[in-house]
């Protein structure tokens, strides 16, 4: 019946005579009778809280488009204009200038109105623009920041610089100035007034070790403790496989198969083997830690799992989605130990067409348990043993497929990982720059393989699932892209065209700016998310793509082996609301690694001013702007500012044509790409921003 009234006033209010009507005469004009007017009233108050549909002048009621309205998820950026991202796929995102976000907060269901003259930043843009006009859902009620006082009141300073206002409260659990503490916000109703807030939990002083990850936690609402009933059911876990579920399955313990993986890695959830074929064509085999074995659906590890949605890996620890005894131990596929697994079976002929592909539940026994760095070496050595061997076969095939992967369009946009070393008491000590080697490439075309393979078989067979999706780019974007590109020099044509956006990747390997290039392009590219129609994937130019290598760790892949295995059915509504759920656990997980690695890198930079052992540090110009030079550092590829007053040796002019900087006596030009020799000159750990000063 619900379903029924609502479908009635949807149609009602967008018939093209309607006018608006108040909530009676709406009842009226739907002819209800006394029951159904009781859920009327309810309905027609979701429907208003939800954004689908919005009040007018006198309690009249109308759809949002009609009025200029829209609904949706506010995100803030921390130059602090925002964009709402409207619940409706129809319309467009729309901009929001920062003197018109109101009180929304990041991530905030909102209703905005649009403004007719639709003008950004003092130009003219085809993109809507609108203004805050009511908050219709809270994303969050609690904010974590640092304790500070006045003569007369005390105040928390939040930590998202997204959020622009001090925070009014009083003391609370024992809190002192200084403290990291988690604060309840009353409600807030006008911007030109200071929010005010409860502490209701105190972390600890902002400089003791591990109270800034915690702090991080707490901000971005992470599990830090199993339940005690999940951990009672993982405990009742045997260590032990049944032989009879082994009899049941393909047993692969003869095989020569191998895990690979970081060196800090604990949970292993794939392992390979490639056979190479009489006939110069190739198998392939896929191992994947059966997770959907030990968790079953319905139970309260299921249910964490679900909630969880993927594990974290924050600087200086993971936060697993399956509890330890599965994720580090039973869901690992260690050396040298039986395990339970799922395998893709991949047969390919001499030029690398598909001739077969087989799937079923197996049971492996690693042979060797290798980190990337053991098997680069192995890989670019002249040993001849079986291990190298057999890895040097592994490389054979995955550089053809990555070959072909290329010459099909896929996108290469590998990106340096940076990973923070810490000492015992959470201090960064050390920063690395991991590079995409050959060791690495390996495994990705293997796992890009399986994926696209269980994709395409559960698509085929008509089986309703969740993809792994990416959607095509806003021309608008790409447009943006390219002017960017072109201020390096670079020739550049319609990238709208996949083959002139490989060719400026391919022209930039190897550069100085290829990293500044390679994260404009995927800023300008929309973000990969879940979702149960196999719409494709632009980045990796794929018809069919899924996940179903990780299910220690992301809960979409065990979703997609229970259906791979038809263990569990799932009806289109269900995976809606799985896929939707997934796919922003993902975002906050990436947001929180993200800050974790960002905090510890300025932390080391800050150290290291503080105790005036700077580093002279190799660094490349960005951005060049009339009042500076943006850099990006080769190795740590942190990023910050060289003001312009710090250039003692000339006074410079901004020539903004050329984004260049001219010596006025000189006639020094510094430009984008310029390489430059740097020092640390200033810190601020709350902006998250470093200033550096041009050296030699």
């Amino acid at each position: 019946m619900a379903t029924d009234i609502r479908q009635k006033i949807q149609t009602l209010l967008a018939a093209p005579g309607y006018h608006p009507l108040r909530r009676a005469e709406i009842a009226s004009k739907l002819r209800l009778d006394e029951a159904q007017r009781r859920d009327y009233r309810r309905i027609l108050d979701e429907m208003l809280a939800n954004g689908e549909i919005a009040r007018v002048r006198q309690d009249r009621f109308v759809l949002p488009a009609d009025a200029d309205l829209v609904a949706g998820r506010i995100t803030i950026s921390e130059k602090g204009f925002a964009f709402v991202i409207p619940e409706s796929p129809t319309t467009g995102d729309v901009y929001v200038a920062e003197q018109d976000t109101g009180v929304a907060m990041h991530g905030d269901k909102v209703i905005v109105r649009l403004q007719r003259e639709r003008r950004r930043q003092g130009k003219t843009s085809d993109k809507p623009t609108g203004r805050v006009i009511r908050i219709l859902e809270r994303a969050h009620d609690t904010v974590v920041g640092t304790l500070q006082k006045t003569k007369l009141f005390y105040y928390v300073v939040v930590d998202d610089p997204r959020f622009v206002h001090d925070v009014y409260t009083k003391l609370a659990l024992n809190a002192q100035v200084g403290d990291k503490v988690v604060v309840k916000l009353a409600e807030w109703t006008s911007r030109h007034v200071n929010p005010e807030g409860t502490i209701i939990e105190v972390l600890g002083k902002a400089d003791a070790p591990g109270v800034d990850i915690l702090a991080i936690i707490r901000k971005h609402r992470l599990p830090l403790q199993f339940t005690e009933q999940v951990e009672a059911e993982a405990a009742k876990l045997s260590e032990v496989i049944p032989a009879e579920e082994i009899r049941q399955r393909r047993d692969l313990r003869n095989e020569f198969i191998v895990t690979i993986d970081p060196d800090d890695a604990k949970d292993f959830d794939d392992a390979v083997n490639v056979d190479e074929l009489p006939d110069g064509g190739w198998r392939l085999g896929v191992h994947i830690a059966d997770a959907s074995f030990y968790v079953t659906p319905g139970t309260a590890i299921d249910r964490e799992a679900s909630g969880r949605g993927n594990s974290v890996y924050l600087v200086d620890r993971v936060l697993p989605m399956l509890p330890e005894k599965l994720s580090n131990n039973l869901c690992s596929l260690r050396p040298q130990q039986d395990r339970l697994t799922v395998s893709c079976f991949i047969e390919f002929g001499p030029k690398l067409e598909t001739r077969q592909v087989t799937f079923g539940r197996s049971v492996i026994h690693s042979k060797h348990r290798l980190t990337y760095k053991e098997a680069f070496a192995r890989l670019e050595s002249k040993d001849n043993d079986e291990l190298t061997r057999e890895l040097k076969k592994m490389w054979k095939l995955a550089s053809k497929l990555r070959s072909q992967r290329f010459a099909a369009g896929s996108l290469n946009l590998d990106f340096p990982e940076i990973k923070v070393r810490l000492d015992k008491q959470c201090r960064p000590i050390r920063i690395e720059k991991n590079i995409n080697d050959i060791s690495h490439q390996l495994i990705e075309e293997f796992m890009l393989a399986a994926n696209e393979a269980v994709a395409r078989k559960i698509c085929t067979s008509q089986i309703p699932g969740i993809y792994r999706i990416h959607e095509n780019p806003d021309l608008e974007k790409l447009r943006d892209f390219r002017e960017y590109a072109k201020t390096f020099g670079y020739k550049v044509g319609d990238v709208a065209h996949r083959q002139e956006l490989q060719k400026l990747l391919t022209a930039v390997t190897g550069k100085v700016e290829e990293y500044a290039i390679h994260l404009a392009l995927l800023r300008s590219l929309k973000q990969a998310r879940y979702a149960p129609q196999p719409v494709g994937h632009f980045g990796l130019s794929k018809k069919y793509y899924t996940h179903f290598t990780s299910p220690i760790r992301r809960y979409a892949d065990l979703v997609v082996h229970r259906t791979l295995l038809g263990t569990r059915r799932y009806g289109l509504n269900e995976l809606t609301k799985l896929s939707d759920h997934v796919s922003k656990t993902e975002r906050i997980a990436g947001e929180a690694e993200q800050e974790s690695v960002e905090l510890k890198r300025m932390e080391y930079f800050h150290r290291q001013l503080l105790a005036g052992k700077l580093d002279t540090l190799d660094a490349v110009v960005s951005t060049v702007r009339n009042f500076g030079i943006f850099v990006e550092l080769t190795e740590s590829l942190a990023r910050g500012l060289v003001h312009v007053s710090t250039l003692d040796d000339d006074f410079y002019h901004y020539d903004e044509l050329r984004e260049q900087l001219v010596g006025k006596r000189t006639k020094r030009v510094i430009q984008i790409g310029d390489k430059l020799r740097v020092q640390v000159a200033r810190v601020d750990l709350f902006k998250r921003q470093i200033d550096f000063r041009v050296v030699g």
